[in-house]
């Protein structure tokens, strides 16, 4: 997905619409997270970019794009641009050497 969204409507609130917004995204990442995976990979992977234009976008975790489309609605811009792309992904477990349970406080 690769997106600009408006966040001025002349007959919505500005809430309703980012309420909409929201939505509209989580349904994208469901709809993702639900598709077949390829062999020999585990899950989805999202990479996300957010910014007030494609040219100005930065990279993000997908768990702070609410934040981040809050943080533009507090910011009063007319647009956001968001940038979502799925990718299939492999589990790595970690070695004993990176996490040791008896030394753990």
């Amino acid at each position: 997905m690769k997106k600009t969204f408006a966040l001025t409507h002349p007959k919505l609130n500005t809430a309703r619409l980012v309420d909409a917004i929201k939505h509209d995204i989580k349904k994208y990442l469901r709809r993702e997270r639900g598709k077949a995976l390829p062999a020999g990979q585990d899950y989805w992977a999202f990479d996300c970019r957010f910014g007030a234009s494609a040219e100005t976008a930065v990279k993000i975790f997908n768990s702070e794009i609410n934040k981040h489309i809050d943080a533009a609605v507090a910011q009063d811009y007319p647009q956001f641009y968001l940038e979502i792309l799925a990718k299939a992904s492999k589990f790595a477990p970690r070695n004993e050497l990176d996490f040791d349970l008896e030394n753990a406080e």
